[in-house]
């Protein structure tokens, strides 16, 4: 039997945004939930991270604000684009996380969403810390120095 799959780019749906606003303390791998429809938009790269970020409720994390496109072929049973999403992680990360995130200045944002060798979808998060409109300028800085360096100028 031979899949289609392999013949096709890997999906890598990344948050553009993450590392000009947040600083990046420590990254993790977790699964996600999804139903029928919405795998299948994620595997034509129909998603956006841009607005999404984690939050708990109870004891399990959630990504919300994730924009998954309605599946072209869906019928009346397609997924709702902006749903809770539950994150899958272990225990042991579940609470680490839930400790710091209750420090001040911490929240858990996502990186990249992609679909792992197994077929699973799975989304990279990060805990992070906001950072300050100097701290962003120095970013920039950062780039435009490394850009003209690249070019052989400077």
């Amino acid at each position: 039997m031979i899949s289609g799959n392999n013949m096709t780019t890997p999906v890598q749906i990344k948050n553009k945004k993450a590392g000009f606003e947040y600083f990046l303390v420590e990254e993790f791998s977790a699964g996600i939930m999804l139903t029928g429809t919405e795998i299948k938009s994620i595997r034509k790269g129909k998603a956006s991270l841009n607005e999404a970020y984690c939050a708990f409720t109870g004891h399990e994390l959630y990504i919300r604000n994730m924009h998954v496109a309605p599946y072209t072929h869906g019928s009346y049973n397609n997924h709702e684009p902006k749903r809770e999403r539950k994150l899958l992680l272990t225990a042991r990360e579940l609470r680490k996380l839930k400790t710091r995130i209750e420090e001040r200045g911490f929240t858990l944002i996502p990186l990249l969403l992609y679909i792992n060798e197994k077929g699973l979808a799975k989304v990279d998060i990060a805990l992070a810390k906001g950072k300050k409109l100097y701290d962003k300028r120095e970013t920039i800085k950062k780039k435009d120095i490394q850009r003209d360096m690249d070019r052989g100028g400077v």
